[in-house]
């Protein structure tokens, strides 16, 4: 169904995902996923039991499964069981919780909300044109959970919740809420929705230098005094402190000290919104550069002091400082790396054109190799580059190495190098290749024409690609002659 809130309840890693004759496949990926709910239950046992709760594991497991089924979905390459355990490792009991639970939701990756956990959220939701409104009725006000999470987030009832500002988060939090009713008390719960809202990522001060934490302090605040919680404003900082903790390490890859180790991260997060990328031989040159062009064009806006967060002595300056400056060199590699790669996709878009509109990357690169199997593919046939251009400055030499060599982790949908742009990049420069890639967006927006764009580019270098390509081309129809 189209419906954002009715779908398949059986949102989990299952035979249908995979091709039926790959047995080994699925054995392999189901004991992943029961090794999962494994280490769920042990986390969740262990963390509440660590409150004082009386939890026992049998009324936790079905929670755990839950959870595992909604991290596994088909969609998820990045936001996965292995994430939330890295989000909650060396924090305290309501970390770890809130880890467990701050990505259950993500209605644009997993196309909507499955049955198993609308079944706790449903009657403070609803659906119109394929957006997602909060109920507008007072009487759910009596609810304590949906009350103090409308308090936590800053929300009001009938608002409508908008993906890029707290709606998954906004969902997990209250499916939390109403999942952890009757196994933790209700100033417990509150900690964990304030921990969830944290992670609502990449929000810079208002235009009165107000940090979202600070507008957390106040939400805890307002909440201790409607539930009668008692938090003395030390205790609310604290709880502050602890959110930011957690919402640091949800995005600490932006501070991996190797690049490749963040493009890795990167390079999971473009298939989750761009499901044809999964289908690696069949996706077109338009819609490979498309998925680019949005991971680009947010990494181009997003600046360092929005990724990580800093309240009180929560971090420390120094680390805070660390923080950043990693952010900051990761980001700039990661935007020029985006931006050859952009690039080299965009000579081969255009150059596609001659042939026709739905050309698929393969038919242009060749099939993606694979393990123990010979594949020519496009670079096979490029000439060496005898003098390359020399990179300036250590980020030009960072990306030509990622370039040259391939990230650390290969993807699905995409090989771990970039022979294409590493060619044209050695053979033209970086400066050079920059002046294309303005050239590129021109393209792009349909500002100028492919053959326009093209013949921007210096001549030997489309001659060798197209000279590449009809070489290709001709062992192509070798084989198909049975030469």
């Amino acid at each position: 169904m189209n419906s954002i809130l009715h779908q398949d309840a059986n949102a989990r890693v299952t035979l249908r995902d995979y091709d039926p004759t790959n047995f080994r496949l699925f054995a392999l990926t189901r004991m992943q996923v029961d090794a999962d709910k494994q280490k769920c239950l042990e986390a969740l046992v262990g963390s509440v039991q660590g409150l004082g709760a009386l939890a026992r594991p049998e009324q936790l497991e079905p929670i755990a499964d839950l959870i595992i089924q909604s991290m596994t979905g088909p969609w998820r390459s990045f936001h996965t069981p292995q994430h939330i355990f890295q989000v909650g490792e060396g924090g305290d009991e309501v970390e770890v919780i809130s880890a467990l639970f701050h990505d259950m939701v993500y209605v644009q990756v997993d196309g909507g909300i499955n049955l198993n956990m609308m079944r706790s959220i449903a009657p403070f939701i609803r659906e119109v044109d394929q957006q997602i409104i909060l109920a507008d009725d007072v009487s759910l006000l009596a609810d304590s959970a949906f009350k103090l999470s409308l308090s936590l987030f800053g929300f009001q009832l009938g608002q409508k919740l908008h993906p890029m500002a707290g709606q998954n988060e906004f969902l997990s939090a209250l499916l939390a809420a109403k999942v952890l009713e009757g196994i933790l008390p209700l100033p417990v719960i509150a900690q964990v929705v304030a921990c969830i809202e944290a992670t609502i990522p990449f929000r810079a001060p208002d235009a009165s230098g107000k940090t979202c934490s600070d507008s957390l302090f106040e939400s805890l605040r307002r909440v201790s005094q409607e539930h009668g919680f008692g938090w003395s404003d030390e205790e609310a900082h604290a709880l502050v402190r602890r959110a930011v903790r957690l919402s640091n390490r949800d995005v600490e890859n932006f501070a991996s000290e190797q690049a490749t180790h963040f493009l890795d991260n990167t390079w999971n997060l473009i298939p989750e919104t761009n499901h044809d990328l999964r289908r690696a031989s069949h996706y077109t040159a338009k819609g490979y550069r498309v998925s680019l062009q949005k991971m680009e064009g947010f990494l181009n806006f997003l600046k360092a002091e929005a990724v990580f967060r800093q309240y009180g002595s929560e971090p420390s300056d120094e680390h805070f400082s660390l923080l950043l400056s990693r952010a900051r060199r990761n980001l700039e590699i990661a935007r020029l790396y985006l931006g050859m790669k952009l690039t080299s996709i965009a000579v081969l878009e255009a150059l596609s054109l001659r042939i026709g509109r739905e050309v698929s990357v393969s038919m242009m690169m060749g099939e993606r190799p694979l393990e123990g199997q010979p594949s020519a593919g496009l670079e096979s046939f490029l000439p060496p580059v005898e003098q390359p251009v020399a990179s300036v400055g250590e980020v030009e030499e960072a990306v030509l190495t990622i370039l040259e060599q391939g990230r650390t982790v290969a993807s699905d949908y995409d090989v771990r190098n970039s022979p294409i742009a590493t060619f044209m990049t050695k053979s033209v420069g970086f400066s050079v290749m920059r002046q294309l890639l303005v050239m590129a967006r021109a393209f792009f927006k349909g500002e100028v024409s492919a053959e326009d764009f093209l013949a921007s580019a210096p001549k030997t270098l489309i001659d060798s690609l197209v000279d590449a390509f009809v070489r290709l081309s001709d062992v192509r129809r070798e084989s198909l002659l049975g030469n």
